[in-house]
This record gives structure tokens, C-alpha cells and sequence, in this order.
């Protein structure tokens, strides 16, 4: 029975690094609650954030905006005339899928004069992209139900990773840590 459970505890650390490599992936509401509006600071809020490459951004805007992606004399100049893309339907997900440099203005030019801009910095992680990563970079726009929780839900337990990457704690850690406390105890 005791080699059953010490069999059973090294299979459980096994599977640890593959579980938290796939739990760093963030999710992240481009402007909090205010969403991607004019009424945002969004140089405040991204000031702090690590973007690493295979985080999410949700932008969420009412019918008088629009996301573009755009270079950085776009982003300059407040100009969509050569956007990389575009997208006006109000819920638009970015994925995060390579190092590099990101811009985003608001398509109306007052608003993007008027500080409807953002600018990010993806990082490539330490040990490569995160599992699962996409490997392409196109908008994705709808629901975003099948994303991973956004950094500011209220209530719900989070597992810090390190850095600014945190995970919800989901049924498939509990059960680990529930197997491995079983695992400890006989």
C-alpha cells in the first residue's frame, strides 16, 4: 500500500508543471469595468501588466468606437487609414501570439486624440509560449466564452503563477490537490 501511494505521489508531481503551464495564459479586460472608451486611462491601465505572449486582450466598446490595430505611426498619428485590422462589433479578443510590440486606436480620430489608445508590449515567456498557444494573430470577435477568466472577476479564486499570470482555480487542480493529499495521508 505504501508504494501505491508513493506511485500515486510521483505521478501527481509529474503532472504539476504540465497543469500550471497551461493555468498562465491571462485574460485581460482592456480597460477594467470602463471597457475600451474614452472615459479609460488606458495608459493606467496597462501600467504594471506583463503581456506575455499567449494572454488574450477583450476589448469591449458600445457602437460609437472601433478597435484598430494599427503600426506605430498609426498609433502616432491617430490614424486607422492603414489598419492591420479593424473590427466595430463591441467584443472583440485579441490573442497575444508573438513578441513584439502591439498598437490599438479607436478608428474615430477625436477619440484617439483624446488618449483612446493603447499600446502593448508582448513578452515571450521564460521557457517558450505557453501550451496551447495560437499560432497565428488574427482579431477574434463574439462571446469570448470559451476565454479564460478576465483579471478583474470578482469572486473567484485565483492561483498566482508569478509575475502578473494567475489562473482560476479550476476543478482539474482541485482534484489534483485532492489526490495528492489522499496520496500523502495513507
Amino acid at each position: 500500500m505504501a508504494q501505491a501511494s508513493v506511485a500515486l505521489a510521483l505521478c501527481a508531481l509529474l503532472l504539476v508543471p504540465g497543469v500550471a503551464r497551461r493555468a498562465e495564459a491571462v485574460s485581460y479586460n482592456v480597460g477594467n469595468s470602463a471597457g475600451w472608451d474614452p472615459s479609460a486611462d488606458l495608459p493606467s491601465w496597462a501600467d504594471g501588466k506583463t503581456f506575455n505572449v499567449g494572454d488574450v486582450l477583450v476589448f469591449q466598446y458600445s457602437s460609437y468606437h472601433t478597435l484598430d490595430e494599427v503600426d506605430e505611426a498609426g498609433f502616432n498619428n491617430c490614424s486607422a487609414a492603414n489598419a492591420l485590422l479593424s473590427q466595430n462589433d463591441g467584443n472583440t479578443t485579441v490573442p497575444l501570439t508573438a513578441p513584439g510590440d502591439r498598437y490599438f486606436i479607436c478608428g474615430n480620430q477625436l477619440h484617439c486624440l483624446g488618449g483612446m489608445k493603447l499600446h502593448v508590449l508582448v513578452n515571450q515567456p521564460a521557457g517558450g509560449a505557453p501550451a496551447g498557444a495560437p499560432t497565428q494573430s488574427p482579431l477574434q470577435t463574439g462571446s469570448g466564452a470559451a476565454l479564460g477568466p478576465s483579471t478583474d472577476d470578482a469572486g473567484i479564486p485565483w492561483l498566482v503563477l508569478g509575475g502578473s499570470h494567475r489562473a482560476t482555480v479550476g476543478p482539474l487542480l482541485v482534484t489534483w490537490l485532492f489526490v495528492l493529499a489522499a496520496a500523502l495521508l495513507v
